[in-house]
């Protein structure tokens, strides 16, 4: 308990330095990740992110001592040259854009580890910790990191904030902003240099190798909570930085622990976490969604077969037995048991001496479902031109799906035909 008021009381200064250092760079990254992730091109950061290497070993080799603002343009220079020679490579060439992914990515992050250890082993005393570019060192962030961090944030927050409506355009569908007269080859480079900015500041928090994740995914952990993008956007925001902060206490509480490193594990559970149980698109959710689905669908279909039944003996209200309805369709005797009391319970049947007989709310429902199935038939073979003996199947998937609104669009359409492709009779209330 101590340690966790020392540490959020931020009374010191290298604590500071790491959170706010540490915020900055997941949060403003995970902004700028969330264009690069809607685009589809969640791979570029982890190019970028290895491509930066050679900028910083060539910058060193030149300058010849760690100065951070020439490494950080170096790296600025060969992660901005990657992304440019992917997109050449994907317009000029055949080879496709993975291809040139990895392409740039191996031969990049190649030369920049040849370029290290001529480095290390030129005997220069200067190039001690120059190997932190690849693993971050976010422990030791300074005051003048925080406030490089800070400006390159505002830079980013700021771009973003002025060409929001252009980039979400951009991100969606940059054919369709083309028509509309922006410039998206000024604003894809635009994106590009942010996504390039955004890792070459990262790398020295987190590093070469773990950057890629802090760029995209707290934005693929957001996605699964909104459909809005300005939601899905503050939410990225949010989980980066709450990353941020939670791998800084966890690297200050055990000193052994890497921050860098520890971000991203925190951030990959966040992602975890709403790939399951997200309200909207976690599979949990989905799992449940499609299991209600499957039941409604078995419960229509034993209300319609209790309906056609009915059409056969001319009395809707008869009881029928298991072996009746089975008789009409083949069901699964478990499933059929547990719909039918499903059904009984919601008011549709109702049981008697085990004989199961229409409530007047399921008659109706179940007059609903062959109506719609008789009307689909029809419009497939009047508009489809497909033959009758073959819309059976499709008929009995669609009429499960069809709304109230679809329903008196189709009885329009066809103009209120009397019977189906069979000569069935379309049953009206």
């Amino acid at each position: 308990m101590k340690d966790f008021i020392d540490f959020f009381s931020f009374s010191d200064p290298n604590v500071r330095y790491v959170v706010l250092g540490s915020i900055l760079i997941t949060a403003s990254s995970a902004i700028v990740g969330s264009f690069t992730f809607l685009k589809k091109k969640a791979l570029v950061g982890d190019a970028v992110a290895h491509a930066v290497l050679p900028g910083v070993c060539l910058s060193f080799i030149l300058y010849g001592e760690k100065n951070p603002v020439v490494l950080i343009l170096g790296a600025f220079a060969t992660g901005w040259l990657a992304l440019v020679s992917i997109d050449f490579i994907t317009n000029k060439s055949k080879i496709k854009e993975d291809t040139a992914i990895g392409l740039i990515l191996s031969v990049f992050f190649g030369i920049g580890i040849f370029l290290l250890t001529i480095i290390q082993k030129s005997g220069n005393a200067s190039q001690s910790g120059l190997d932190s570019f690849l693993f971050g060192k976010a422990a030791s962030l300074v005051g003048s990191d925080v406030y490089t961090f800070s400006i390159v944030a505002i830079i980013l927050v700021a771009v973003v904030l002025l060409l929001f409506k252009e980039l979400t355009l951009l991100a969606f569908d940059s054919d369709f902003a083309h028509s509309l007269g922006l410039p998206t080859k000024a604003l894809e480079l635009i994106l590009t240099t942010l996504t390039v900015l955004a890792v070459v500041v990262g790398i020295q928090a987190v590093g070469v190798v773990l950057m890629a994740a802090m760029l995209i995914t707290p934005a693929a952990a957001a996605r699964f909570w909104t459909e809005n993008i300005k939601t899905m956007i503050l939410l990225a925001a949010i989980f980066g930085a709450f990353s941020g902060i939670s791998g800084a206490y966890i690297s200050y509480i055990a000193p052994s622990m890497p921050t860098g490193p520890w971000i991203v594990i925190v951030i990959s559970t966040i992602a975890m976490v709403s790939f399951f149980f997200a309200p909207g698109r976690g599979i949990i959710n989905r799992v449940v969604r499609q299991g209600k689905i499957k039941k409604q669908i078995g419960d229509e279909n034993i209300l319609k077969v209790l309906y056609q039944l009915g059409e056969q003996e001319k009395n809707f209200f008869d009881k029928r037995t298991i072996d009746n309805i089975l008789s009409k369709r083949a069901f699964e005797k478990p499933n059929l048991l547990k719909g039918l009391k499903r059904l009984k319970r919601e008011g549709y049947l109702k049981l008697d001496d085990n004989e199961w007989f229409f409530t007047n709310e399921g008659k109706e429902k179940g007059q609903r479902i062959v109506k719609l199935h008789r009307l689909w038939e029809l419009y497939l073979t009047k508009y489809l031109r497909i033959a009758p003996d073959h819309v059976h199947e499709d008929a009995d998937t669609i009429e499960h799906i069809l709304t109230p609104e679809l329903e008196a669009r189709l009885e329009k359409l066809l103009d209120y035909p009397q019977f189906d492709p069979h000569e069935s009779e379309i049953p009206y209330r």
